[in-house]
């Protein structure tokens, strides 16, 4: 009968240590309320749907290509050329407008196109066993030049049809955003929900272990750079859409360094092996959050290039101390688990 006594405490201990775990696993969500709070509290501005829709705008091409990328780095790989992929994509999407083709055109060949880059760095880094760093800190360059030789002068007036990809609305909501939650959705489901989503993790975690367990080492990359190609070529197509300009030599600068920031500020570990679509969800957000703030306290752009890096050091260093207090935290609970009741 005594036995049933301590059924509350232990219910309060499990749900403290619930709380803990999840606090432990998204610090971010505690930094993304205390950034809004103290922007409102600094400016009087409240954050509305006005506020709320340019930031999804903004993060949503982030988001489509933060996906794949956060996927490679828990696999234990990296893409560094999306900003150039996106580039030749938006490039390659304002070329086949310029020449009078339909827009649904215009988004596959700019899709193409960023696979193609995709099949590359796959080839290279699954098949030739290349470091992933090296290769797509290569075709950063490389795909960089080959769109300024596409494209040397910018392109532009792509008519209304084509523009509404990238400002137009469904049910007030813009198609961007829909598209990048699209994405977020599916990607979620795939890595929780299937084998082969759960061997991406286990690749991460231990190549050499996963291969002897039957996982496809080989394959399950390949994919996920064709599809970080891919998607990189749908974000540039979007972000001409919306400038309704291609400007190659200006198209996508700095936006592999966004979504690095995003997947690391996510919690997605450079290590591999860990992460959650949420903590990208969440890196993005904190991203156009800290940007629009900064923008609302009347901060130049040069000081917000200022923040967007030192928030990239911020994630490493996040990242860096909740894997040691999820560690401590690990070692509390199974010391506390295998000492015998008094």
């Amino acid at each position: 009968m005594s036995s049933a006594v301590p059924t509350l405490p232990r219910a309060v201990a499990v749900s403290r240590t619930r709380a803990t775990d999840f606090l432990v696993k998204n610090p971010l969500l505690v930094l993304l309320v205390l950034l809004v709070t103290f922007v409102q509290a600094s400016t009087g501005a409240q954050l509305n749907w006005g506020n709320l829709r340019g930031v999804l705008l903004d993060g949503s091409v982030i988001a489509i290509v933060a996906v794949p990328v956060a996927m490679l780095v828990i696999a234990g790989y990296v893409d560094l050329s999306v900003g150039s992929t996106l580039a030749l994509g938006g490039v390659v999407a304002g070329t086949v407008m310029h020449h009078g083709a339909a827009p649904a055109l215009a988004v596959c060949a700019a899709v193409a196109a960023g696979a193609a880059i995709g099949l590359v760095n796959a080839v290279l880094t699954t098949v030739a066993g290349l470091s992933s760093f090296i290769v797509t800190l290569g075709m950063l360059t490389a795909v960089r030049g080959a769109t300024q030789l596409l494209s040397p002068l910018p392109l532009s007036s792509f008519g209304d049809a084509f523009a509404f990809l990238g400002i137009g609305n469904i049910a007030g909501i813009p198609l961007a955003v829909i598209i990048a939650a699209a994405v977020l959705g599916l990607a979620g489901a795939f890595l929780t929900l299937t084998p082969a989503g759960r061997h991406v993790y286990a690749i991460g975690v231990n190549r050499e272990a996963a291969y002897l367990s039957g996982v496809k080492i080989r394959t399950i990359p390949f994919v996920l750079y064709l599809f970080s190609g891919a998607a990189a070529g749908l974000a540039g197509t979007i972000t001409v859409a919306r400038l309704n300009s291609a400007p190659a030599g200006q198209l996508g600068l700095g936006f592999e360094l966004s979504v690095l920031t995003a997947v690391l500020l996510g919690g997605i570990a450079l290590t591999g092996g860990e992460g959650s679509m949420f903590g990208v969800l969440v890196g993005v957000l904190f991203l156009g959050l800290l940007a629009n703030g900064l923008t609302l306290l009347g901060v130049t752009n040069f000081w917000q290039n200022v923040a967007s890096g030192l928030a990239l050091v911020a994630a490493i260093a996040i990242a860096a101390g909740t894997h040691v207090l999820r560690g401590r935290l690990l070692a509390r609970e199974a010391s506390r688990l295998a000492t015998p009741p008094s």
